[in-house]
């Protein structure tokens, strides 16, 4: 069985988890915001560019960017959601996989993880 971690220690990193979803999910309301404005510039009729010439390429390549930033955003905040439900079960700082501790230096750069150094590894 995997030590438990103290009551502070979880409240450390359940605020710091809070804070981290927080960011998150005003950065990705901001995304949604700006790819929103963007669709309706890029649909009015004074920008309407031609789809083959180098301003519509440009537009489309910084909107799949914009995407692709907002997506990895959205993984992220699922994992801090996910690591908050793992402290409210009482699991949080417990592997997933094996069930050992994860060690708190795991847990101060990735607060967000379920997975020891070993299992983690596994897994990449």
């Amino acid at each position: 069985m995997a030590r438990q971690l103290a009551k502070t220690t979880v409240d450390r990193f359940r605020r710091r988890l809070e804070d981290e979803r927080d960011r998150l999910e005003a950065q990705i309301a901001e995304y949604e915001r700006e790819i929103e404005e963007a669709r309706l510039t890029e649909s009015s009729s004074d920008r309407s560019p031609d789809p083959g010439n180098a301003e519509a390429s440009s537009m489309k390549l910084e909107y799949a960017k914009e995407l692709s930033i907002e997506q990895n955003t959205l993984d992220l905040l699922g994992k801090v959601r996910r690591a908050l439900g793992r402290v409210e079960r009482g699991e949080y700082g417990v592997c997933e996989s094996c069930g050992k501790a994860i060690p708190l230096e795991r847990l101060d750069v990735l607060p967000y993880t379920t997975l020891c150094v070993d299992c983690a590894s596994k897994t990449s």
